[in-house]
């Protein structure tokens, strides 16, 4: 800094304490952002992996109810007619 200037000289000082710690903890706070990004971006996909497992169940208990739903409404003799024929009994 040029001197003398017309501010004080503790004026200055200080604005130049100030920079000096500014520029000291920018890589910490940089370093903190990343982490804080790092670890919202894995929750998410914590999160949507846990939400996508849980709608797949849903998927998987509808399909079920289904299949039962169908093999409960044919008839027996008809169902048994079929068997016998994938089965190359008849």
């Amino acid at each position: 800094m040029a001197f003398p200037t017309s501010v004080n000289n503790q004026i200055t000082d200080s604005v130049s304490q100030v920079n000096t710690k500014v520029l000291g903890d920018a890589p910490a706070v940089a370093m903190g952002n990343l982490f804080l990004a790092t670890s919202q971006a894995l929750s998410n996909a914590a999160h949507n992996a846990t939400n996508n497992q849980q709608q797949s169940y849903v998927t998987m208990q509808t399909s079920t109810t289904q299949g039962v739903a169908t093999m409960l409404s044919i008839d027996t003799a008809s169902a048994g007619v079929a068997t016998g024929q994938v089965l190359g009994l008849g």
